[in-house]
């Protein structure tokens, strides 16, 4: 009888604990300033990269229990390819997947032209151990907040590029000569059309397709999953896989934003973000297994020029050009080509 009472008064005191402590996280929770984060992005409906946005939105909210949420604008909705590093720069954009050519263009950070340069990187592997391992987090991602107004997440792959063109095969270096082919409208971009050869058009991803449509270019490069999603395989005839770079995007967050979340809340969304490289890499490497096939059935010629031939020529003209390589920091250039693979 006396062990029963004790036992009584022991959970009459533990329960009314347990719930005030309970109550004491739920109010902690709840006193998280709500914070409703913007993500845009020029990628289409489908594509790995806009998967990956939604993937960070649902995360970012369940990880923040609700302080934090996430609206996201694809399809360019919201800003065009030449507008979001603006937008995101002054706040009217919170989150935006930005390149390192357009960070390139920014004061203090013309070294980051060499990233995008033809044949940088060596593979997957040796990209996204570089950028989202220590010399990302230490020698690159920190000079990018230093110079600007926004802040780095992560390092997501967009994928191998290669050429894709409307009514010209292309078998070697050779023909690429005289090839009206697109490029983003930024000088890293530029710089490697000349490279590869050909002669760069600038032009918004969002006019792409009527460009390769109505013949106002040759071509365009892209990695094969965008090629896929975005249905180039519909205006064009030909793919040339040059793999001449490994491309990648980084989601940058604008920092003003950043600064007014708690540190629970940064947690958060770094976690959600790395939560959101993860769905996107797997999806785009996957998929890259996949378009070769893809396009073949849809109609298109698949050509496999000489790899060894488009790198030594692609090398020569940025070692006969002096004047753009001038900017590069040559000691990080070394050491992430020391651990190539």
């Amino acid at each position: 009888m006396k062990r029963s009472i004790v036992a009584l008064l022991v959970l009459s005191l533990v329960i009314p604990m347990a719930f005030a402590q309970g109550g004491a996280e739920q109010t902690a929770a709840s006193t998280e300033k709500p914070v409703s984060l913007k993500f845009t992005s020029v990628s289409v409906t489908g594509d790995s990269h806009t998967v990956a946005m939604t993937a960070f939105a649902d995360k970012v909210k369940e990880l923040s229990n609700g302080s934090v949420t996430c609206k996201v604008y694809s399809d360019g909705t919201l800003f065009s390819s030449e507008n979001e590093f603006d937008a995101i720069m002054k706040g009217d954009a919170d989150i935006a997947y930005i390149s390192f050519p357009t960070l390139a263009t920014q004061k203090g950070l013309e070294w980051c032209s060499m990233f995008a340069s033809g044949y940088f990187w060596s593979s997957y592997d040796h990209m996204t151990s570089t950028l989202n391992g220590d010399i990302g987090k230490t020698k690159v991602f920190p000079i990018i907040e230093e110079k600007t107004n926004v802040i780095p997440l992560s390092c997501f792959y967009l994928g191998a590029r290669v050429v894709n063109t409307r009514a010209k095969r292309i078998d070697s270096y050779a023909d690429m000569k005289g090839l009206l082919l697109r490029m983003p409208n930024s000088a890293t971009w530029l710089h490697l059309g000349e490279a590869l050869g050909a002669n760069p058009t600038p032009l918004s991803f969002s006019e792409l397709y009527t460009a390769l449509q109505t013949g106002a270019i040759d071509g365009q490069d892209n990695p094969l999953p965008t090629d896929v999603s975005a249905k180039f395989y519909e205006v064009t005839k030909y793919v040339a896989i040059t793999n001449h770079v490994v491309d990648c995007i980084l989601p940058c967050i604008n920092k003003d934003t950043w600064n007014k979340l708690s540190d629970a809340q940064k947690k958060a969304v770094n976690d959600a973000m790395e939560y959101a490289r993860t769905v996107n890499d797997k999806a785009r490497i996957d998929e890259e297994s996949k378009d070769i096939k893809t396009l073949k059935e849809k109609g298109l010629t698949v050509t496999h020029p000489d790899l060894t031939e488009f790198k030594k020529n692609v090398t020569a003209y940025y070692t006969n050009h002096p004047e753009q390589t001038s900017a590069w920091n040559m000691d990080l250039y070394n050491q992430i080509q020391a651990n190539a693979k």
